[in-house]
């Protein structure tokens, strides 16, 4: 067994200032953030200060993203955040257009992943995202790839192959599933499929939809397909997750 007596010794030692976060002003291509069960950043350093607009981190705290972002990308960056709080589970290496970053090609690689309290509960998520202008010599220009997330996000909710996916990256089949695969962790289909729940979230969440409909609306082909992939990232079905979250904007 693991003793982790030594490590929270030092822990409660530290002081209550924000020294330990002060390190994350010093990746210049890095934002870092923290967040509460209502999406508000409580911590957030320069490059994420950058990011949504604000000169200072006083100016970000206790605010959301929809107070920096367009309603669309507020709304998906809130129900990435319902992802991870509700199954406890990280998102890691989820690929997007970068925030505030009009007709640019850069991509951001995001990672999410649940904080607790000191009785396990969820209280909130940390979170980090990477701004790249190439991915690191290993999946060609990322031009590419832009194109490509660009097109997902915007229509995942219709029938999407592989085989396209490729075609629009400019590469064969298998040379397209080995880099995606090797650059963000994870493969093509199953950086689809949190999308599509991530989608259903926000459906579940900001309308009144039926199950059926929704699973329409983001590219499952029958409910059930839907509930049982919902279920499986989320850990909850899509009735329950949306019972539990009335009431919480």
């Amino acid at each position: 067994m693991k003793d982790t007596s030594m490590q929270e010794q030092f822990i409660t030692r530290l002081s209550p200032d924000d020294q330990f976060f002060k390190i994350f002003d010093l990746l210049p291509e890095v934002s870092f953030y923290l967040k509460d069960r209502l999406s508000r950043f409580m911590v957030i350093n320069r490059k994420g200060c950058e990011i949504c607009g604000v000169a200072k981190e006083e100016d970000a705290i206790g605010k959301t993203d929809h107070d920096f972002f367009g309603l669309e990308k507020a709304d998906k960056y809130r129900a990435d955040d319902l992802v991870v709080m509700k199954s406890g589970k990280p998102i890691l290496n989820r690929i997007e257009a970068a925030a505030n970053q009009v007709g640019s090609k850069r991509l951001m690689i995001s990672d999410k992943v649940p904080i607790r309290d000191r009785q396990g509960r969820v209280m909130g998520l940390a979170g980090i995202g990477r701004l790249v202008e190439r991915l690191s010599g290993r999946s060609g220009n990322v031009d590419q790839f832009a194109n490509m997330v660009d097109y997902i996000q915007n229509n995942y909710g219709d029938s999407i192959t592989t085989p396209k996916l490729a075609k629009m990256s400019g590469m064969s089949l298998s040379q397209f599933e080995r880099r995606f695969k090797r650059a963000f962790g994870l493969s093509a289909h199953q950086y689809i499929l949190r999308l599509r729940v991530s989608g259903a979230a926000r459906f579940l969440t900001k309308t009144e939809l039926t199950i059926s409909e929704i699973a329409l609306e983001c590219g499952f082909y029958d409910q059930a397909h839907f509930c049982r992939s919902f279920r499986k990232i989320m850990n909850l079905t899509p009735s329950a997750f949306r019972a539990r979250e009335k009431g919480i904007s």
